[in-house]
């Protein structure tokens, strides 16, 4: 099985191109996420590191892409690992590549949390179900409530 999720901001605007080989073109859209990683053994915890994840969409989805998408946005994304390799006209040499086919992705924050991160202006990017004028996206949760929660452990 080959299946990847990955969540993180987009490095970049995706770049978008169309195919001239299918009729109608299918487009194409790459872009970059950066990957928080959960533990570093390197610097005991202190700092923060990412992986960044080269990735490629096609068609409804790439064109989503371009529209929606700018460097900055948080997503959620799944799709395959795809591996390949071309000879670089320069030096003739072999190259190898890996990337993530996306295949289906979400928006992973709410419009106002992704235009006050300083990332772009936040677009429409908004979660689609999100009650209107909500200022903060959490529930508020009355006083008594909060010690019959099974994770509020103390």
């Amino acid at each position: 099985m080959n299946k990847v999720i990955l969540m993180g901001r987009l490095t970049r605007d995706p770049e978008i191109r169309y195919s001239n080989n299918s009729e109608p073109p299918l487009a194409i859209a790459r872009f970059s996420l950066a990957v928080d990683r959960r533990f570093n053994r390197n610097n005991n915890g202190n700092e923060q590191t990412a992986d960044f994840i080269n990735c490629v969409a096609f068609g409804k989805l790439a064109e989503h892409a371009g529209k929606y998408y700018h460097k900055g946005l948080k997503i959620a994304a799944s799709g395959r690992i795809q591996t390949g390799s071309y000879n670089d006209k320069e030096t003739g040499k072999k190259v190898y590549t890996t990337e993530v086919v996306i295949e289906d992705a979400e928006f992973a924050e709410s419009k106002n949390a992704s235009s006050g991160n300083g990332f772009g202006d936040g677009g429409d990017a908004g979660f689609q179900g999100a009650p209107a004028g909500a200022a903060d996206d959490f529930m508020n949760i009355p006083e008594g409530i909060v010690e019959e929660m099974p994770f509020n452990k103390r």
